[in-house]
């Protein structure tokens, strides 16, 4: 899985939703989830600049869920706007960011981040 590092991982069925998680809780990594849709125009602006954070970011997993795909994931997550970010840490929630907030996504990975090397 080394090679998946600094990139931003297309999670396109349950299972692979559920392995990525355990991946994250194995391995006790800050994972960032992305809640897009290819319909959604914010989601596409965004998309870059979360693929610059994980290219700038190894110590954390980067997964992207699209809602209309894996409906059942956005279901038991409560997403209700796109894109929402959610931040799991040992198989927990500890944070979210909802909207194309460049900068509080930015900020957001770098406090969990620092918080799980201290």
């Amino acid at each position: 899985m080394a090679d998946l590092e600094g990139q931003v991982i297309g999670v396109r069925t349950v299972e692979s939703w559920k392995q990525q998680l355990e991946r994250g809780k194995e391995s006790n990594k800050l994972i960032v989830v992305d809640f897009t849709a290819s319909w959604c125009g914010p989601c596409r602006f965004i998309a870059p600049v979360l693929a610059e954070i994980a290219r700038n970011t190894p110590e954390a997993i980067f997964l992207k869920v699209d809602v209309d795909e894996l409906r059942t994931v956005a279901e038991e997550c409560s997403i209700e706007a796109m894109p929402t970010f959610l931040f799991f840490k040992e198989g927990k929630l500890v944070d979210k960011v909802v909207g194309a907030k460049r900068e509080e996504l930015q900020l957001t990975v770098t406090k969990h981040v620092s918080v799980a090397a201290a």
